[in-house]
């Protein structure tokens, strides 16, 4: 976001929101905005409309005490017509969605066997996007997509030898 003369470039697939005297007074679209700064005017952001991806690592234990850590990838972006609810009510979106992944798989993976996590990605991943989409919507941002357990690598011993030797061919995959 460039300024020059007052004269205020917002660049494309951001937004940014104009202020009079220290009060929001409307959001600015990408282009080339006049904003007289000696008549109180100020452009705060910018805030991007692009779609973002969070990786998210969670260690739990499951039912069989074995720890596992689950990788999730949720993707999230900004709306465009609620461009100052998310750029005024959260400081890091990344610690609120993170916070909410915590919640779902910390309360989900201890009641499931290490098999039983294997066979319910599927489950977790739309419990996850429900919950995160929930969550998420009051402050402007809305996940498109949320993908659970792209890798479960198990930290605990001792294994069962048929889950230990899936394990090993996982890792061995990738």
């Amino acid at each position: 976001m460039g300024n020059l003369l007052c004269c205020v470039e917002v660049e494309e697939s951001t937004v940014a929101m104009r202020e009079r005297f220290g009060k929001f007074d409307g959001v600015m679209e990408p282009g080339c905005h006049f904003v007289p700064w000696f008549l109180g005017l100020q452009a705060r952001g910018p805030l991007s409309l692009r779609l973002r991806q969070l990786e998210i690592r969670c260690p739990t234990k499951t039912k069989d005490n074995v720890y596992v850590t689950i990788v999730t990838c949720v993707q999230y972006r900004a709306l465009a017509d609620k461009a100052s609810h998310a750029f005024y009510t959260l400081i890091n979106t990344r610690s609120q969605i993170q916070a909410h992944v915590f919640d779902v798989l910390r309360t989900s993976i201890p009641k499931l066997a290490l098999e039983e996590v294997f066979d319910k990605k599927k489950e977790i991943a739309e419990a996850l996007e429900e919950e995160v989409a929930e969550a998420m919507a009051p402050y402007g941002y809305e996940p498109p997509a949320a993908a659970a357990a792209a890798s479960v690598a198990a930290v605990g011993l001792p294994l069962p030898l048929p889950v230990a030797s899936v394990c090993e061919g996982i890792t061995e995959e990738q």
